[in-house]
C-alpha cells in the first residue's frame, strides 16, 4: 500500500481508505479502514444553494468530499494482530523508492494528461507537470522527498504520525483552505479516527457444473460487495444460467447474459435501498444474511421472466416494511486491489481506494520546499448527494457525522466446504478496482473460475457485463453484434462500453499431487503476478 501511494496515486494511497479480508488457515477477520464523514458534516453536504444535488465534479474536486483517511491507521491495527515482520522495516521499500524515484507508467501519463482538475492544485501541478505544464513522460523518474519524509514518520510512530501533528495539520488546512469548495474536517475528526474489526460475511454457492459447493467470504457493509455478489451468483444458480457454458468463443452467451443482467438488476435495487453503514442502517430481518437467504433468492429470481425487467424493485427479506428510500444511482470511480498468500497459511484480499481518478485533486504537503505529498480521497461522494425522496423519506446512505459511506469494494476470500459445513481450506483470493462495476468484475471472476474451471487469468480475460439497474453493460467490441442483438430482443437496453477493470486473483490448484497457486492479473491495467 505504501508503494502504491507513490507509483498509483491516482487510484489508492495513505490518504484514502480499504477494506482487508485477512485468512489465517480458514479464520477469516474483516478489517475496515473505511473513511468517516466529519463530525461537522450532515446531510445537506452535497446540496446546493437551490437544494438540489451538487452536480458529481462539482461536489468532488476540493476540500468538501474529502473523508476521515483510515488506510494507515486500519493497516497498523491489522499488522497488530497478525504481522510477523516491525512495522518501520515494512515502510522501508516506500521510503526507499520515493527517495531514488519510480518511472512513470504508461497508464498514469494517459490520466495525467487527460485530467482537467488536477493541473489546479499547486502542490500537484508541480509535481506531476513540466514547467510548461505537461505530464512528465513515460520512464520519467519521479522523485516524491515529501512522501519519503511522511513515511518515515509513519515508519517511526505509525498511523499518529499521520492523523495527528503536523502532517494532520496539513491535511486540514488543505481542507478547509480550499479557495472554492472548502470541507469540514477538523484535528479531532483525524486523531480520533478507529477501524473496525468486523465479523466477514460468508455463504455458500454452489456450482452446478462442478457439482461442489463452496464458502465465499466477502466484506459486510459498509461494503455492498459481498452482498450484490451473493445475490447474483445466488439468484444465477436458481435459473437455467446454473448449467450453462461459455458459448462461441469461450464468450458468455446470450442466454447467460441475460440471466446474469437480471440478477443484477435485483440485487441492485436491493443494494439502493437497504446497504449503508451498519453503525447507523439497520439490516433488514436484523441480520444482513436475510439478503442472501436461500428461499428469498430463490423467490427474487422467480422475478426473471422472458422479457428484461427495465428496471427492478427492491425484495422483503423477512417481511419487514422499510420506511427508507431507495437511493439513486450515482457516480463510483478509482481503486487499486491486492491478493496474497504465503508460506505460512495466511491469506490476505485488500482493496484500496482514494475514489475517483486522483481523488478530491487536491495534495498534501507539510513542506512547499520538498516536491510532492500525497492525495487526499473524495469518498464522501460515495454517500447519497440527495438525504430524502420526494416524499421525505430518508435514504439509508445519507451523510451522517462520523458515518461511512457504502462502498463497492469486494475483496473476497473462497473456501472449500466441508462435508460437516465447516470451511474447509482457502481456494480463491480476488478483487478489483472499478467503482460500482467492482461487483461484476468479481462475480464474473468467481463464476469463470467455480463453475467454468477457468485459470483465473482465463476468468479474468473474459469480456466484462453486468448491471447498475439500469442499461445491460457490456465492454465495447468484445461481445459479437448477434448477442447484442439477441439482448435487444428480449428487451434490454445494452450500452457498449469501457469497462477497465483491473482484477487480481489467485486460486488454489493440485499438479500431480502437489499444491500449487495459479495467480492472474488484469491485461486491462499495470498487475502483474508475482511469486516466490
Amino acid at each position: 500500500q505504501m508503494v502504491l501511494t507513490l507509483v498509483e496515486p491516482q487510484s489508492s494511497g495513505i490518504g484514502g481508505g480499504a477494506f482487508l479480508l485477512h485468512a489465517a488457515g480458514s479464520d477469516v477477520t474483516a478489517w475496515d479502514g473505511r473513511e468517516t464523514a466529519p463530525a461537522a458534516a450532515d446531510d445537506k453536504l452535497f446540496l446546493g444553494a437551490d437544494g438540489k444535488p451538487m452536480a458529481f465534479h462539482d461536489a468532488v474536486v476540493g476540500g468538501r468530499s474529502v473523508g476521515v483517511p483510515g488506510t494507515v491507521r486500519m493497516l497498523e491495527a491489522a499488522h497488530r494482530a497478525h504481522g510477523r515482520l516491525p512495522w518501520a522495516q515494512l515502510i522501508q521499500p516506500a521510503i526507499q523508492l520515493a527517495e531514488q524515484g519510480f518511472p512513470v507508467s504508461p497508464r498514469l501519463h494517459t490520466l495525467l494528461k487527460n485530467e482537467p482538475y488536477l493541473p489546479k492544485d499547486p502542490v500537484a501541478a508541480r509535481y506531476f507537470y513540466d514547467a510548461a505544464g505537461n505530464p512528465w513522460s513515460v520512464g520519467h523518474v519521479l522523485k516524491n522527498p515529501e512522501l519519503a519524509e511522511v513515511l518515515r514518520g509513519i515508519a517511526q510512530r505509525g498511523s499518529a504520525a499521520l492523523n495527528t501533528g503536523p502532517v494532520a495539520q496539513a491535511i486540514v488546512d488543505k481542507v478547509t483552505g480550499h479557495p472554492t469548495n472548502p470541507g469540514k474536517l477538523s484535528l479531532a475528526d483525524l486523531a480520533g479516527y478507529q477501524p473496525r474489526r468486523r465479523a466477514p460475511l460468508c455463504h455458500d454457492l454452489a456450482s452446478a457444473l462442478a457439482g461442489k459447493t463452496y464458502v465465499v467470504c466477502g466484506f459486510p457493509p459498509p461494503s455492498s460487495g459481498a452482498i450484490a455478489i451473493g445475490q447474483i451468483l445466488g439468484i444465477l444458480a436458481q435459473t437455467p444460467a446454473a448449467r450453462m457454458q461459455p458459448g462461441e468463443g469461450g464468450l458468455p452467451g446470450a442466454d447467460w447474459l441475460y440471466y446474469y443482467a437480471e440478477a443484477s438488476r435485483l440485487a441492485f435495487a436491493d443494494r439502493g435501498l437497504y446497504v449503508a453503514d451498519p453503525d447507523f442502517v439497520q439490516p433488514p430481518a436484523g441480520d444482513w444474511m436475510s439478503l442472501l437467504a436461500p428461499a428469498y433468492l430463490a423467490e427474487r429470481a422467480q422475478l426473471i421472466g422472458p422479457q428484461s425487467l427495465k428496471a427492478a424493485q427492491p425484495g422483503n427479506p423477512g417481511a419487514v416494511r422499510t420506511s427508507l428510500a431507495p437511493m439513486p444511482e450515482q457516480a463510483e470511480h478509482g481503486t487499486s486491489h491486492i491478493s496474497i498468500v504465503d508460506g505460512h497459511g495466511n491469506a490476505l484480499a485488500m482493496t484500496t481506494t482514494i475514489e475517483d481518478q486522483f481523488g478530491a485533486r487536491q495534495m498534501v504537503t507539510t513542506n512547499a520546499a520538498r516536491s510532492g505529498g500525497f492525495l487526499l480521497n473524495n469518498e464522501l461522494t460515495d454517500f447519497s448527494f440527495a438525504p430524502a425522496d420526494a416524499q421525505g423519506r430518508p435514504i439509508a446512505n445519507r451523510v451522517q457525522p462520523g458515518k461511512r459511506p457504502r462502498s463497492s469494494m469486494a475483496p473476497t476470500l473462497v473456501f472449500e466446504k466441508n462435508a460437516d459445513g465447516t470451511r474447509g481450506p482457502l481456494v480463491m483470493s480476488g478483487g478489483s478496482p472499478g467503482g460500482a462495476v467492482i461487483i461484476h468484475y468479481t462475480a464474473k471472476t468467481l463464476h469463470g473460475v467455480l463453475n467454468w474451471g477457468l485459470t483465473p487469468q482465463q476468468a479474468i480475460d473474459l469480456p466484462n457485463f453486468g448491471s447498475l439497474g439500469g442499461p445491460t453493460l457490456l465492454e465495447e467490441n468484445k461481445f459479437p453484434p448477434a448477442t447484442v442483438e439477441q439482448l435487444r430482443t428480449r428487451g434490454a437496453e445494452v450500452r457498449e462500453m469501457n469497462l477497465t477493470s483491473g482484477l487480481q486473483a489467485l486460486v488454489r490448484v493440485q499438479v500431480h499431487g502437489k499444491t500449487l497457486w495459479l495467480g492472474g492479473a488484469d491485461p486491462r491495467r499495470e498487475g502483474v503476478v508475482m511469486g516466490d
